[in-house]
């Protein structure tokens, strides 16, 4: 039962990611800051970064062979949140894989939201272009 509940969770949370990133997110250059403090900016980092790596070790753990859960789920939202050199590219690299571009901006797309932008000349979906 919990890892059913877990799924759903997790399912739940990364379609809420997939909705509310904006359609430029993957374009601009640096995200604007949640906060102008630099203390509470700090803080809130570090807490970003504790998260995220907490989420990545459980994620390792559960996709080991017979543990149960979304492991996979929980590592990827744990790489989302933790800071690494290189971690926009990462993401940018997996986003242009046409499959998964295409899938994301298709749930997008049924929720009436502008599809993701992955390049500066990129404005158009990928869902409406014809492959």
């Amino acid at each position: 039962m919990l890892v059913l509940a877990i799924w759903i969770l997790s399912f739940v949370a990364g379609m809420v990611v997939i909705l509310v990133l904006p359609p430029d997110y993957f374009v601009r250059k640096r995200p604007a800051a949640l906060d102008p403090r630099p203390i509470v900016r700090l803080v809130l980092l570090i807490a970003r970064n504790l998260l995220g790596g907490l989420l990545l070790v459980v994620g390792l753990v559960m996709a080991l062979p017979l543990v149960p859960g979304p492991g996979l789920v929980f590592v990827l939202i744990g790489m989302g949140l933790v800071d690494f050199p290189g971690k926009r590219a990462l993401e940018l690299r997996l986003l242009r894989q046409r499959r998964l571009l295409r899938s994301v901006n298709a749930i997008r797309a049924r929720f009436g939201r502008q599809a993701l932008q992955t390049t500066e000349s990129h404005r158009q979906s990928v869902v409406d272009s014809n492959p």
